[in-house]
This record gives structure tokens, sequence and C-alpha cells, in this order.
């Protein structure tokens, strides 16, 4: 998906564009100017994204891709080091962390079957850019653990495996050597490996239709940051050596400043809330930042199912929150009741709520107070799921929202209920208006180990709620084989924009539209194997739609076979349909 310069529509978006671009500036100057760091342990300064021998701890051994079969399912082995093709391997910016491919198949990595249990094979399959193939990298000492975002288990040996020929699985993270790997350049040389994707400027015209490698920061980061670790205590300094906790540092850095978090799993048991008052400002935010080239977890899985377990609250003003995964928080992953926030690059999965969720603080907080401004951004939202199957969605922005609160280049997918949710109701009444453009919804309703609940809405993009009438705002989108509609008004009445929209496959309708006075232009519906039910819309339409009542448009043909995407460099989303790059 090649996306266009952003001309339209209206201030929220200028507003929420120009708060990014403050965050933006902040990181940029807080972890320097492109491209090289050195970070703790490695031999030397990074060689960038590129081609990489994969040598693993425990054996000294190369991963390996067993003579060279172009063949999928083939399972990766490690053999002695020889440099050739078959042990040579591309990293490249994918969904929240790397792909890896061979260099002599072309093929990606990822777990067979897309399994989270330990001990499963790790095969080549081909690049589609899905969770199964998505890699982040830890640090672990002077080395890596190579951590599947799908299941959170690392690259390993089998059973510890250190002789030739040894299969690779995935299992458990700890500190057995076979499971922690050098990257060496092709060269030879051990190069420290990309970082996490740097943060993202103002949009520029035009996203690369194919993924780039991630830039990788240069410099350490600078004096004064705060930075925390899963060992830190409260009371430490805060630095490289002495890290501290996140609750604490929260309190303690000023703004402008930055905190930054080592990769590895934080075990939580308690919401980390960032409080009302402890602000940054327009020009200095405050960041919590993944550390260059490393992934935290903020895992909150000891909290129970209940509405005030969130995980990460971000309750003040003018943070920016960068490169986290967040996940098993007993309610919403990160819910947001401040304002002028910008979340970028997060990833937040198997919560037991929605898992960002944009909403006021609590019942006691004033209308003019309701979050507004906010941008989240480049993000991707999948597997949660709560125990009735009907409230756990992808991102919303619901309830009680306050103007210019901005949804880009997000991708949700393989939630139990929706996949973007701007629901209303009588009781609080009208938001204002939210805008979700250039972003992605897929498989809502069933999550990505195939559980399904009936009870779930299922939709998409749902845009409203009791018949209240608010003039949201989708476009650029795409919704694809979601369990009900791809984009439904949900008996929101205004006049809302609707435009260069693509739903395909859906189980009930890809638009479905009873009321108001909606603006639809250049939207496209397509079905190819899903019946469905012929689109339904009440508004102003025209001849640039092509919309579904029995049969495909000309468009359609750009849109047949499976969705993949990836982020590319500068968060923008690459897009793609049976292996084809598509154009909105």
């Amino acid at each position: 998906m090649n996306l266009p310069s952003n001309t339209g529509p209206g201030r929220a978006r200028t507003r929420a564009r120009a708060y990014a671009a403050v965050a933006a500036a902040a990181v940029a100057t807080l972890i320097g100017a492109l491209f090289v760091v050195a970070l703790p342990g490695s031999a030397s300064a990074a060689a960038g994204a590129g081609s990489y021998t994969i040598v693993n701890a425990g054996s000294s051994l190369c991963l390996d891709l067993p003579g060279s079969s172009s063949a999928s399912g083939v399972q990766a082995d490690v053999q002695s080091c020889t440099g050739s093709s078959n042990q040579t391997w591309a990293l490249a910016a994918s969904g929240s962390g790397y792909s890896i491919s061979s260099a002599a198949s072309k093929l990606c990595l990822g777990v067979a079957g897309s399994s989270t249990s330990a001990g499963k094979a790790i095969e080549q399959l081909a690049c589609d850019g899905s969770t199964n193939e998505q890699w982040t990298l830890t640090a672990s000492g002077s080395t890596y653990h190579l951590v599947d975002v799908n299941s959170a288990k690392c690259l390993n040996t089998s059973s510890n495996g250190t002789t030739a020929g040894t299969l690779v699985v995935q299992n458990s993270c700890d500190s057995t050597t076979t499971k922690s790997w050098t990257l060496n350049a092709a060269s030879g040389t051990t190069t420290t490996p990309p970082a996490s994707p740097s943060a993202s400027s103002k949009p520029s015209a035009s996203a690369s239709a194919s993924p780039s490698a991630s830039a990788t920061p240069t410099g350490s980061p600078v004096t004064g940051a705060l930075y925390v670790a899963t060992n830190g205590t409260d009371s430490a300094a805060g630095t490289l050596a002495a890290p501290t906790t996140l609750a604490s540092a929260i309190t303690r850095i000023g703004a402008g400043g930055t905190i930054y978090m080592r990769g590895g799993t934080y075990n939580y048991t308690q919401t980390i809330t960032i409080a009302p008052g402890n602000n940054g400002t327009a020009s200095a935010l405050k960041t919590i930042s993944a550390y260059p080239g490393e992934t935290p977890i903020l895992d909150f899985s000891a909290q129970s199912e209940v509405s005030s377990n969130r995980g990460l609250q971000v309750n003040a003003t003018y943070w920016h929150i960068f490169g986290l995964i967040v996940q098993h928080a007993g309610d919403n992953g990160i819910a947001i009741g401040g304002s002028n926030n910008t979340i970028e690059r997060v990833v937040v999965r198997d919560n037991r709520d929605t898992g960002l969720q944009i909403s006021r603080i609590d019942s006691t907080t004033a209308q003019s107070a309701w979050p507004a401004n906010n941008l989240v951004i480049s993000s991707e939202a999948y597997d949660n799921d709560d125990s009735s199957g009907e409230n756990a969605d992808g991102f919303d922005a619901k309830l009680t929202v306050g103007p210019g609160n901005v949804f880009e280049y997000d991708v949700s997918h393989n939630n139990i209920d929706d996949g973007y949710d701007l629901f209303t109701k009588s009781d609080t009444g009208a938001i204002s208006p939210v805008t979700i453009e250039y972003s992605i919804s897929y498989d809502q309703g069933t999550l990505t180990n195939g559980t399904q609940a009936s009870n779930g809405d299922r939709n998409g993009f749902k845009l409203g709620g009791d018949k209240i009438a608010v003039n949201n705002i989708a476009v650029h989108d795409i919704a694809f084989d979601n369990g009900h509609d791809g984009f439904t008004y949900n008996s929101n009445p205004g006049n809302m924009t609707i435009t260069n929209d693509v739903s395909i496959d859906n189980g009930e309708r890809n638009f479905h539209w009873e009321s108001g006075n909606s603006v639809f232009s250049n939207d496209t519906s397509c079905r190819f194997n899903v019946s469905g039910t012929n689109d339904k819309l009440v508004g102003q339409t025209d001849s640039t739609d092509q919309f579904w009542t029995g049969t495909n448009g000309s468009r359609c043909s750009s849109y047949s076979g499976a969705i993949g995407w990836s982020f590319a460099s500068n968060g923008h989303l690459n897009v793609t349909f049976g292996g084809t790059a598509v154009t909105l």
C-alpha cells in the first residue's frame, strides 16, 4: 500500500500530527542522528540491517538451512560455520519486529503452524509478514535472544543440543546458552543487530511499496536519561549500571527527558500509572522508549480480569510511549485518559479487554477534560480477549472522548470483538469526531489460535452507537475477512467521511449504513471467498465508488489473495494481497 500525502480532512489531524512531529523531534534529539549505535557488549559499531550469520552461543555452530532447500516447511538446524548462502540471513523490519530470511531460498523463518507451544519447529515459510515470522532482539549479556512475536518464545536448539545437525525449535526464554545467539555481519565482524525502529517523523508524501530496513540510532542515549531494567530497584540511580524501576522513573523524569527500558519481560501485579499533572510540554515531551535494539515486554499476567486492572495507564499530557509490548492485563493493555500524547510502535496483545483504549480517567472527569489530541501511530493490537467474548477490541476511542484523537498506520487483527470501536451511548452522549486513517483491520472475531466467540460483534471498523450523531472519519483504511461487517455506521446518523477505503470478504456486509448523510468516495468492496450480503448505503455516494451488489468492480482484481503487511522504517504501512503490493 503506497500511501499518498495526507491532505485532509481538518484541523484535528493537523493538531495530532503536530504533536507527533514534536515526539519525533524529542526522540531524535535523545537517541541521536541515524545509522549506528554501539550497545553494551557489542564488539563493534552496527552495520545496520542487512545480512548476517547467526551463531549459537552454546555450540558456536551457525543457524543453517539444510541443503539450501527452497521448499517451504524445511526445519532449520545448526551446522559448522561455512559462510555459505544457506547460513546467511537477512534482517528486515516487519510488523513489531524483524523478518529473518534465508539468502539461499528467500523464505522467512517462522514457527510451524503459528504455534505458541514449546518445542515447536522453526522452519522456513513463504514471507507474509505474519506474527509467527516476526522476531524481536533482546539483549542477553553480550548476545541476543531471538524472540518470536506471536509466541514470545526464544529460538533454541532442540533439547539444548550442541552437535552439528541439531534442529532448531522455540522454547521458553531463560539463561540457557543455546537460547542465545551472536549476529555476525557477512564479513565476519561481530555487530550489534539493527535497533528497534526509530520514532517516525511527520508522515511524508508516500511510503515505500516495499519494506525498508529500519535505521539504527547513532550514539548512546543522552546524558541525564533514566534507565529501567528487569533487575532495577526503586531507589537505584537510574543509570545503565544501576537501573531503576519504571514506576520510580515515571515520578522522577523531567520534561524533555527519556526513560529507556532495557529488553526483557517485566512482570507486574499492579497497573503502572502516569498520574495527572505529571506532564511534559508541547516542546519537551516526556518519553518512555525501548532501549535501542531491545524489546521490553510489560506483562500483567498476575492481574485478575477486573475493569480497574489496566496495564499502562497514561493520565497525564505530552508523553510519548515508544517501542513497548504490553500484554496480559486484566483490562486494557494501555488506557489513555490524558491528552496530547503519542503512542508509537507499541504492541498490545492478549489483554482481557481492549488492547488500547482512549476514554476519560473516571466518572468524575469533566467533559472539558476528556482525552484529546492523542495520536496512536504505527502500532499493532491482536489476540485481545475477555471472558464474555464481547468486549475486547483492538483499538478504541469511545464513550468519553474529546477532539483531535487519531489512529494512523495501525493494524488491528484477531481480536475477539471489533478491530476499531468508536462506540457512544446515551448515558454520556456524543464524543468528538475521531479519525482512523491508513490503517488495517482483519480477522476480528477469531484469535490467532482459532478461538471464536459468538457474543462478539466482530466488525472491522465500528463507527458509532445508540443513534448518536458523530462525524467520524475513516479514510484509506482496509477491512478484510472480519466476522461481521467491514465498515459499519452502527446506528451513527452523523455525517461521516468514508473515502478511499477497501473492504473485502467480511462475513455480513463490507459497508453497512442505514441512516445519516455520510460522504462516500472512491470506496472499493470485493468478494472472493465469502458470500456475505450486498452493501447497504445511506448517504452521498458517487461514480468513483465500487460497492458490492453481486459482482466485483474493476479495482477488485488488485485485492485477491491473502493480505500481507509490514511497517516501513518510517512507520508507514506496506500492504500486499496475494504477494502483490497495493496502492490506495
